[in-house]
């Protein structure tokens, strides 16, 4: 049975202190009436005691399990690499907290697999941080999909194009470098149009990928002392899906001109193009010109959220999950544990395909008993 709220206010305990918990998360639930941020955790004091002084958090810890020992806390959102998701999630989970985790669920299937079948069995709220399918455009084009505008999906493409890994000195060799860290383009960025994908058109059956490293080396922080990149700053797959349908999927961070996240989408019906500006773009089939489809967002005009549809995607997101807690029923639309799981079960199968270069189908990718 789902546990409800011990307080009049959701309280919130934050496992992580980077970019995302200061631009993203902490200011969406700060948003939230009946919710609040009562603590926040990170291995450099530093860090956590810097985010708890500028938005009011009362509680500070470097050890996240002394932080799920707090009664206040109802939900733990988990903003750390991957390499981390596994034994925080068993632990907050042993603690019986709600539970969001951080994009990708995990290094590999098995340990989704057992992140999954745990919180099933502990009866909690598990979502991952799959923010986009609450932006309002994304959401209208799953609401055409399903209402048939394109009609049998034939081929589709998406394109994500960034500089942010442009050269050797505009990123530092971190975590996001290291394969033992989960750090690479097809989790951080491949994993949210998985998820996507799945959510708007089917299971994808089968893939052929590659993962590249354009820039083999990058500089330590604050050094001049240069490491090997281990991980992929881009990546390319075609995929198959269950109802017949083709998709290339493009996923670059080392771009000059880079031209944002773009998707279309062809049908034997009509046709759907969002452009790198987020604008949703339709037509049917026979009807010559484009009509702008776009769903404004509300978001962007609240005071404090950056103006970047991950933050902005996040606000909604954030309302959903706190009510969803507030009331102890699974948020609509979110992604849970399970739609993590599948997601890990996709960019597995991508990496089999590049070491092995081949198409490996998705059924081939099985969780081993733990």
């Amino acid at each position: 049975m789902l546990q409800r709220a011990k307080g009049d206010r959701i309280g919130i305990g934050v496992i992580g202190a980077g970019a995302f918990a200061k631009s993203g998360q902490i200011p969406a639930f700060r948003l939230c009436p009946d919710a609040a941020v009562v603590a926040v955790c990170s291995r450099r004091a530093e860090r956590a005691e810097t985010i708890a002084q500028e938005f009011g958090i009362p509680h500070v810890f470097t050890d996240y399990r002394e932080m799920l020992k707090m009664e206040q806390v109802d939900l733990v959102s988990i903003i750390t690499p991957p390499h981390l998701h596994y034994p925080t999630v068993l632990a907050a989970l042993e603690a019986g907290k709600h539970i969001l985790c951080e994009k990708p669920m995990a290094m590999n299937l098995d340990e989704a697999a057992a992140m999954y079948q745990r919180a099933e069995a502990r009866g909690v709220i598990h979502c991952i941080d799959h923010e986009l399918r609450f932006n309002p455009t994304r959401k209208k084009m799953k609401e055409l999909i399903d209402g048939g505008y394109l009609g049998r999906l034939r081929h589709l493409t998406v394109a994500v194009s960034a500089a942010f890994n442009i050269t050797p000195d505009s990123r530092p060799w971190n975590w996001w470098s290291q394969k033992s860290t989960g750090g690479g383009i097809l989790g951080a960025n491949g994993s949210h149009y998985i998820d996507l994908l799945r959510w708007w058109f089917s299971e994808i059956s089968a893939v052929s990928g590659q993962l590249c490293t354009c820039l083999p080396l990058r500089k330590l922080a604050n050094s001049e002392e240069m490491r090997q990149v281990e991980t992929d700053d881009l990546c390319v797959f075609l995929c198959e899906f269950e109802n017949g349908g083709q998709g290339t999927i493009i996923l670059s961070t080392v771009d000059h001109h880079p031209r944002g996240h773009r998707l279309e989408a062809f049908g034997d019906g009509g046709s759907l193009i969002l452009d790198g500006q987020g604008r949703l773009w339709g037509g049917k089939e026979g009807q010559e010109q484009l009509t702008d489809l776009t769903e404004p967002d509300p978001a962007s005009a609240l005071e404090g959220i950056a103006r970047n549809m991950f933050p902005m995607s996040f606000v909604h997101f954030a309302r959903a999950l706190v009510a969803a807690v507030r009331n102890g029923t699974p948020p609509t639309d979110a992604a849970t544990f399970y739609d993590g799981m599948k997601c890990q079960q996709v960019m597995d199968a991508v990496s089999r395909s590049w070491e092995e270069r081949r198409l490996v189908e998705i059924a081939e990718i099985q969780a081993t008993e733990k």
